[in-house]
């Protein structure tokens, strides 16, 4: 496994750009002056020494150099040995409804936005918990297998959209269901779904699926996402341009927080209500930690050695090769045409 060890210091690549524009400009300038004394082809012959191709190669030695020289300076390292760690948490399913009435704007920026943010907040405070991704709408499809990788997780977080699920619904029980098939077969690590939804239009029995997956020791958590009063669901960045019914009238979606927390009871987990607070969160996250957690494996790649003293060894040799090729040509050597 190959990686830097201060890949921030990669970011000097962007000088390279600035070498090549430094060095065009110089020989510019150079042919400029040239040409105040004289036809260059005059100027060149009364400069026999002179050999533009040495300064090419000289530039190409010490560009090679400095490229050379950045990665040395990010610390490049090959892991030498794969081991596997056991780590105590649980394991995370997350449903969340991508339908449309979740681009409702009752909750800033809107209910989808919002959720997405509290997943990524939540993510970040994992450490040996394994996690999954499922988004739903009329359908239910996962987007990311259980894992422990959790930049993946926000990756894949980061791209979600009402697009996605072409049916439009609320198939919670569907999602329920997809959940519960996707948990690893460890019997003794703690189970949970989290579900986030603004519950409209709910399709198939979701109570009854979540109780199912009660009687196999698999909670299920709700979050209500919305406001019970409602809002309109825009469409498209214009303003004051909303989704409207059959005879024209706006539709307003909203939160069906009475079906969330039947979801919460038959699941034995918790309802809760986001808002513009983190107090969602709060709950959520020590509902998960009071889980039982059992051990959680995954392998990874540990004891990296440092690489970079070959590539050190390649910049002096390549500096020292530029320092000893001359700009004009030995006058001992003139005839010999290496160069020209």
């Amino acid at each position: 496994m190959f990686r830097f060890a201060h890949p921030e210091f990669l970011y000097l690549l962007s000088v390279l750009p600035v070498l090549i524009l430094f060095f065009i400009l110089t020989g510019v300038s150079r042919k400029k002056a040239i040409r105040k004394y004289g036809d260059p082809e005059l100027v060149r012959q009364l400069m026999p020494e002179a050999s533009p191709k040495r300064q090419q190669l000289k530039f190409g030695l010490l560009f090679v150099a400095v490229t050379t020289l950045v990665f040395v300076i990010a610390g490049p390292q090959f892991g030498s040995k794969i081991e596997t760690v056991r780590r105590q948490g649980v394991e995370i399913m997350v449903c969340l409804d991508v339908s449309n009435s979740m681009m409702a704007e009752d909750i800033r920026p809107n209910r989808l936005e919002k959720a997405k943010q509290m997943l990524a907040r939540m993510t970040d405070g994992f450490s040996d918990d394994k996690v999954g991704l499922i988004v739903f709408a009329g359908d239910a499809f996962t987007q990311l297998p259980i894992t422990s990788d959790y930049i993946s997780a926000k990756m894949f977080l980061s791209s979600i959209n009402p697009s996605m699920v072409s049916s439009q619904g609320t198939a919670i029980g569907a999602a329920i269901n997809l959940a519960m098939r996707s948990f690893t077969p460890d019997e003794k690590a703690g189970k949970t779904v989290l579900l986030i939804t603004d519950g409209e239009n709910h399709e198939g029995d979701a109570v009854k699926v979540a109780a199912s997956a009660a009687e196999k020791n698999i909670t299920v958590n709700v979050v209500g996402i919305g406001q019970p009063q409602g809002a309109p669901i825009p469409l498209g960045d214009a303003a004051n341009n909303f989704m409207k019914d059959a005879e024209g009238n706006v539709v307003v979606t909203q939160l069906n927080e009475q079906m969330c927390q039947e979801i919460a009871a038959a699941g034995k987990g918790v309802y809760v209500r986001a808002d513009n607070t983190n107090s969602a969160l709060r709950t959520l996250q020590s509902e998960i930690n009071r889980m039982d957690k059992s051990e959680v494996e995954s392998k990874v790649y540990s004891e990296y050695d440092e690489q970079f003293q070959l590539l050190a060894w390649i910049v002096l040799a390549l500096l020292i090769l530029e320092f000893l090729v001359m700009e004009r040509k030995n006058r001992l050597f003139r005839n010999i045409k290496l160069f020209s």
